[in-house]
């Protein structure tokens, strides 16, 4: 397992290639890094001061549980936790949780497959689909995302415990099911629905030992699963009554439609921008060609086993799911769990087709190579898997990020502690602006901040932005002293000379005290203190 680790950690770098040259300062330009790199501080600050306030993080001020307002990352935060504690610069560590997370991946697959298959190869050629496939540079911006290695490691669990009846290995699927939920509740939730159909399908047509040694294992594993669920639900549990569920049509516009499944991402160098191949954001979910004809392979040159069976079952219903309201079992799930009201972008089941794509793709493989002899079927692993790379293979966007905190915001972090509204705010119809670099902006003083950034934005939120519209009327400075705002930044980047000009001459004539101007890392900014 070692050396599959150090192989995918190798292909990891060749996919992402130049981000492990440039990995301590340049990431995916997207509002998400800056996200991701928050939650990661904010969780080891917590930690550190306050680990029975944990969700109330400090953006958004002055609503509480703002961590659960997003996925709060348990498992990333707590591998994050130490390296941030022993410094370790921001971007690197960000770059690090990333790119590891796929390279486990697909070495979580390749244990996988191997286990089902018997054969390494054929483990590595899932790996790299399931690693490297469109779906991963689709999401490369968000860390919980790329989280799941899990996944594979769950199924190989149920495998083992449906073959040896022991319960170190329903304690271990349970476990896994917990530590999906615990890296991304999008996966965990939908996880628990597949493991649990897989059971059914197993325990029916595959196992090796009897019924009776399966009941304990299995409940044992539910207990562990459902307990850690339960715990870390109750954040998000007090947060719905503020943000309700998902709109039906924001679940629309993010479920995958069947093309999404020809689809591929722009920057991919064989399908990138060709017409039919391409789609909306969430829906760029084509598993390659190759992984196709693998798993078609597999299933009709030879009488396919039960469990290809039960992996093509399983792969039918992620693809329904997936379709949200086009489909019948998330309306279902929609209108009777309460969890999957509050999840946006039904497409992001994709990740379980491409996982089980890769599973009948290592079927396949096995198949075709079974007769031939050592030296050709290492020639064919090799060709099979430069096509593969070559096929996945996309041109990575990187852009600088800043590790350290730049000079304006060193200046706000010696100044005593207080609420901070930084300005401009964007437009609630042209959001998120910059809310997101305010945010991670703030991990460098870490004071309440009225500004932030989240999956869902609190309605408490979004009515400030609308009464702090037209800054500094009177509507606004009402509102700004009813937050006990302490400081105002306003950033030179986001306004034209006049309405910069006539914004801090409000300020200065309201006898706020002007600590001075230098750079927020991007532009010129201003720091107000209120008398």
């Amino acid at each position: 397992m070692t050396r599959a680790i150090g192989l995918f950690a190798l292909l990891t770098v060749v996919m992402t290639w130049p981000q492990a040259r440039l990995i301590a300062t340049e990431a995916t330009p997207h509002q998400d890094v800056y996200f991701n790199m928050w939650r990661l501080e904010w969780f080891a600050h917590a930690l550190s001061t306050q680990p029975s306030h944990l969700f109330d993080a400090n953006i958004f001020y002055p609503e509480h549980d703002t961590l659960a307002l997003s996925d709060a990352m348990i498992v990333e935060g707590l591998v994050a936790a130490p390296l941030v504690w022993a410094g370790t610069p921001r971007v690197l560590l960000h770059n690090l949780l990333l790119l590891g997370a796929i390279a486990l991946s697909g070495a979580a697959m390749f244990a996988l497959a191997r286990y089902l298959t018997g054969s390494r190869a054929a483990g590595i050629v899932a790996g790299i689909v399931f690693a490297f496939a469109p779906y991963r540079v689709e999401h490369i911006m968000h860390m919980e995302l790329q989280w799941t290695m899990w996944m594979p490691l769950s199924f190989l669990a149920l495998h083992r415990l449906f073959d040896t009846g022991r319960m170190k290995y329903g304690l271990a699927v349970g476990a896994c099911l917990a530590l999906q939920m615990l890296s991304s509740i999008y996966y965990g939730a939908f996880l628990g629905i597949l493991l649990g159909l897989a059971a059914l399908l197993l325990i029916a047509r595959d196992r090796g030992a009897p019924i009776r040694k399966m009941i304990a294992p299995l409940a044992a594993g539910a207990v562990v699963a459902l307990a850690v669920s339960v715990v870390y639900g109750r954040p998000y549990m007090r947060v719905h009554p503020r943000t309700g569920d998902r709109p039906d049509n924001e679940i629309n516009e993010f479920s995958a439609r069947p093309m999404s499944y020809l689809a591929a991402t722009p920057n991919n160098w064989l399908y990138g921008g060709r017409p039919g191949r391409t789609s909306g954001p969430e829906r760029r979910l084509f598993p390659g060609t190759v992984a196709l004809l693998l798993a078609t392979a597999g299933l009709l040159l030879v009488i396919p086993s039960r469990r290809q069976i039960a992996y093509l079952l399983l792969l039918a219903v992620a693809f329904e799911l997936s379709l949200g309201f086009g489909g019948y079992s998330y309306r279902f799930l929609h209108d009777y769990v309460s969890v999957f009201r509050g999840l946006r972008a039904l497409a992001r089941v994709g990740v379980f087709v491409l996982m089980f794509v890769a599973v009948l793709a290592a079927y396949g493989y096995r198949v075709l190579v079974a007769e031939w002899s050592a030296r050709k079927r290492r020639a064919m692993l090799v060709i099979v898997g430069v096509l593969l790379l070559v096929e996945y293979r996309a041109s990575p966007a990187l852009e600088p990020y800043v590790s350290s905190a730049p000079p304006f915001y060193r200046v706000l972090a010696g100044q005593p502690r207080g609420v901070v509204l930084e300005l401009p705010l964007p437009r609630v119809n042209e959001m998120p602006g910059d809310e997101a670099r305010y945010a991670y902006m703030s991990t460098f003083y870490w004071f309440p901040l009225v500004n932030g950034y989240s999956g869902f934005f609190p309605a408490s939120y979004l009515d400030r932005l609308d009464r702090l519209r037209d800054f500094p009327d009177e509507r606004s400075l009402r509102q700004i002293r009813a937050d006990g705002v302490k400081y105002v930044i306003v950033h030179a980047s986001g306004y034209s000379e006049m309405e910069l000009a006539q914004v801090t001459a409000r300020l200065r004539a309201l006898g706020m005290a002007e600590l001075g101007t230098d750079s927020d890392g991007v532009a010129p900014a201003t720091l107000f203190r209120a008398p």
